[in-house]
């Protein structure tokens, strides 16, 4: 097998024809003889550059509406015939078949026309069936033939055009790795958008472009991000965006997602240590930051409303890494900029996954994105007093904020404020202190308040623990053989319990 191969003969297929006059042009100054087909070979006559019909090898024109122009033996023969084989070759001269060294391929756009909300039939027509065969094809008898499966892949054939049209061994197998990467992904593309409703049971993920990240979760762990990022975010300032900094960034969108009055809320660690939701942004944020101004250091910041410039004043107080909100006004932003690594992020309005995938043990496991907001409606009250209006609205709001944090979970809040957290303990008692604790620490009257509950309580200790807190109103998902314990200490001291039925693990 030749290490070094010449490119004497091209086939170019393409939907769009960017660069391609470029290309052709740098083909004929090195004598390569051009076959084409369709729009491609037009556009190529357009240049001035000659370029030869593939009807003309395979005696057949362009059929079906252009559904079949390449499909032919004497054209994969071309491509897939072994150079060094004397039969391969044999055949060759028998039934008058070019060889084939370079094929360049931009596929039809499948991804982008389902994105635009096309119809089916337009859909399924940009479903490429030569192209795809075509790569495939070339990247096989990478041996022998350059393969360049997409736009992103010319500035490499640029390159060995300059050089003189020589390719070496090791270049023609890497872009037939490319050229495996474009296919997969095209074809798992298709197969998502045919089996929307899982039919076919199993996972075809399929992510390119991945970027490097200044490291993983810590400095000695590599980091990278696969993914397109500029779908839901304008960056407008800072550093580049951390592997935690997506963690954080991630959490804080879900939780803000679930509150449409003005809010704002600080994170840390994929956790809520600050939320209030308010008439106006610069109180929500006050608000907010008093539940843990400790924690909110080097947090996470996120808002469904526009910024300000007297809340940014208030916010550019803090040190903090990440800020998001849906617009800023052009002087809020200027004070925001103040810090030169601060990231400022405007969110874009796009829909986000309801299916959530995480790699472990050697495989994937996937669920459904826990999407379940209980309101009063699903509320349903199991002791002798029940809660206010008022109290109701602090259950839901509560109840909002434990199901994104960390298990075991206790949240304690009041007025649409969270007053306090434990969270990622090993028992609810544990959690449950914790939240204490910490809003006496910060001088937070608990007394009054409701207290959420991620999971049920196997016994009415943690009631207990409220009730001497001063906070007489819960919420729990309820189903421990033992609710009934609770559910009597409750009444016994004139506490009040609803259940949703609706547990929120996180972890």
């Amino acid at each position: 097998m030749k290490k070094s191969k010449k490119i004497k003969t091209a086939l170019l297929s393409v939907f769009h024809k960017d660069n391609i006059d470029e290309i052709v042009k740098r083909l004929n100054s090195l004598e390569v003889k051009i076959y084409s087909t369709g729009g491609t070979k037009r556009y190529i006559e357009e240049t001035g550059v000659p370029v030869t019909s593939v009807e003309s090898i395979t005696g057949y024109p362009s059929i079906l509406g252009g559904r079949v122009k390449t499909l032919h033996p004497k054209v994969f023969g071309g491509i897939l015939a072994r150079r060094e084989s004397k039969e391969d070759l044999s055949q060759l001269d028998e039934f008058d078949i070019p060889e084939i060294d370079l094929v360049v391929v931009d596929l039809y756009p499948f991804e982008e026309t389902v994105a635009s909300g096309a119809n089916e039939d337009d859909i399924i027509e940009k479903i490429d069936i030569g192209g795809i065969s075509l790569i495939r094809a070339a990247a096989k008898n990478y041996s022998d033939v350059v393969i360049i499966p997409s736009r992103a892949q010319y500035s490499t054939l640029l390159g060995i055009l300059d050089s003189g049209g020589d390719t070496t061994l090791q270049q023609r197998k890497e872009l037939a790795a490319w050229a495996f990467a474009v296919s997969s992904h095209y074809d798992i593309s298709i197969f998502n958008y045919f089996n929307k409703d899982d039919t076919v049971q199993g996972i075809r993920l399929s992510y390119s472009n991945g970027k490097a990240l200044r490291y993983g979760e810590n400095p000695h762990q590599r980091g990278i991000f696969y993914g397109d990022l500029s779908g839901l975010f304008d960056q407008v300032h800072g550093k580049e965006i951390s592997y935690n900094n997506l963690l954080d960034i991630e959490s804080a969108v879900y939780l803000i997602d679930e509150f449409s009055e003005t809010t704002f809320a600080i994170l840390k660690h994929n956790n809520a240590c600050g939320l209030a939701s308010r008439n106006n942004l610069k109180d929500a944020y006050k608000d907010a930051l008093a539940g843990d101004p400790v924690s909110a250091f080097g947090g996470i910041l996120i808002t469904n409303t526009e910024v300000d410039k007297d809340t940014a004043g208030e916010i550019n107080k803090l040190f903090f890494e990440v800020i998001i909100a849906p617009s800023y006004e052009p002087d809020a932003l200027d004070v925001l900029k103040q810090k030169k690594n601060r990231i400022i992020l405007i969110r874009k309005e796009m829909a986000l996954p309801v299916v959530q995938h995480r790699t472990l043990l050697h495989g994937v496991i996937w669920q459904d994105r826990d999407t379940s907001i209980e309101n009063a409606d699903r509320m349903k009250p199991v002791t002798k007093r029940v809660p206010t209006d008022q109290e109701y609205n602090d259950l839901e709001f509560a109840n909002k904020i434990v199901k994104h944090s960390k298990s075991n979970t206790i949240v304690l809040a009041g007025n649409k404020q969270l007053l306090a957290s434990g969270v990622g303990q090993t028992s609810r008692v544990d959690a449950l202190i914790h939240a204490i604790d910490k809003a006496r620490n910060f001088g937070l009257n608990i007394k009054g308040g409701v207290m959420a509950s991620d999971a049920f309580f196997p016994f009415p200790d943690s009631v207990q623990i409220s009730h001497e807190a001063g906070v007489d109103v819960v919420i729990q998902p309820g189903g421990s053989v033992r609710d009934k314990e609770s559910i009597d200490y409750c009444d016994n001291h004139k506490m009040a319990m609803v259940m949703t039925g609706v547990r929120h693990f996180k972890h």
